[in-house]
Order: C-alpha cells, then sequence, then structure tokens
C-alpha cells in the first residue's frame, strides 16, 4: 500500500483572511488523505508598527500556534500550495523573501517535479488577484514543478470564479462558504494529483 503523500500549506497573512483559507485547504488535503504540514511565514514588520494596527496585532497573537515555515517543510512534500495577499498585483514581499531562499534547493534539484498551487485575496475585486497567482506561478516554473490549478472542476468553481486559484475580496468581510470550500477543493485537486504522480511514478 502507498503511502499518503505529503502536502505543505505555505503562507503569509496579515489580519487572517489568507490563515483563513489556508486552514480551509488544509482541511481539504487532509480529507483527501494528505499528510498535512501547516506553516506560515514569519512576520518581517517591526512590533510597533504591528501593535499600532490592531487587526494586524490580533491575528499575530491568533496564528502564533502555527509553526513558522523552514526549507524541510518543502523538501518534505510532494505537493505545495502557497497563500499571500495581492500586494500590488505581486505576492507579498514577505513570501517572496522566504522564496528568495530557497536558491540552494532549486539549484539541488530538490523542489522539482513536485506539484505546485496557490491562492491569495485582495481588499477589492479587481484588486489583482489573477495576476498574483501568475506571478507564483513564475516561480514554480523556475522550479520545474507541475502546477495544479483548480479550474472550473467543480461546481464551487463556478460561484467562486477564479480558475487560477482560491482568492477572496477581504474587503466583503473574512472568508464565507463559498472561498473556504474553494480552497478545501483546490486543496484536494492538489493532494489527488500529486497520489496519481506519486504512484505513476512508483510503477514506472
Amino acid at each position: 500500500m502507498m503511502e499518503p503523500v505529503n502536502v505543505a500549506i505555505i503562507y503569509y497573512s496579515a489580519t487572517g483572511t489568507v490563515h483563513a483559507l489556508a486552514r480551509a485547504a488544509a482541511e481539504g488535503a487532509e480529507k483527501a488523505g494528505a499528510r498535512v504540514r501547516l506553516r506560515r511565514v514569519a512576520e518581517p514588520a517591526a512590533p510597533e508598527a504591528i501593535e499600532a494596527q490592531p487587526a494586524w496585532a490580533r491575528h499575530v497573537r491568533d496564528a502564533a500556534d502555527v509553526p513558522e515555515v523552514v526549507h524541510d517543510d518543502l523538501v518534505w512534500a510532494d505537493a505545495m500550495l502557497f497563500g499571500t495577499p495581492a500586494r500590488f498585483g505581486n505576492p507579498a514581499s514577505a513570501l517572496r523573501a522566504f522564496i528568495e531562499t530557497t536558491g540552494p534547493l532549486a539549484f539541488q534539484g530538490v523542489l522539482t517535479d513536485k506539484v505546485y498551487s496557490a491562492f491569495t485575496a485582495s481588499n477589492t475585486a479587481h484588486g489583482g488577484q489573477e495576476s498574483t497567482l501568475l506571478a507564483l506561478g513564475n516561480t514554480f516554473y523556475h522550479w520545474g514543478g507541475v502546477i495544479v490549478p483548480p479550474g472550473y472542476t467543480d461546481p464551487v468553481q463556478f460561484t467562486s470564479g477564479n480558475p487560477y486559484g482560491t482568492s477572496h475580496v477581504a474587503g466583503d468581510g473574512p472568508p464565507g462558504d463559498v472561498s473556504l470550500e474553494a480552497a478545501r477543493h483546490q486543496a484536494r485537486r492538489v493532494a489527488g494529483t500529486a497520489a496519481a504522480l506519486k504512484a505513476g511514478r512508483a510503477a514506472a
């Protein structure tokens, strides 16, 4: 019997929106039979800047139990989902800074042939969600990854409306049932694809 696949959910969240999507993705991957590591990117901002914004400070305290991501999480994973706020149509600088430390892993080929996907949130409906997800895809291309988007592969996608990856408009409030179920579906699809690849490689 084949071992379950390892799925890492790696994210940066300032006020908790992406954190909520990440937790839903973890639920989806677990229900698909995967072993899951939920990991947050370290908060780089100065404490005084965080404490000046109540929502930011509250989320930092609320997420303190989530381990910070390290390179071993990427080595361990068969598949990874990366989550980030949309910042001017790009991933948040905190996530980019972590990604830029992975050069040694990439050069060794450790990140090649793994499954990758991404999710995001922005303050407004047209706040750069798709370009943020596509920008993360550029990294996955460099790693030689297998990119698995949600597409329109589940009825929830026709409601959530983003085939590139789960996205949420934070200005409308916290993620609701549609966004959370979209994240679960995306993670299930990622885990299922990773399992199929793992089985195929074992049989080859």
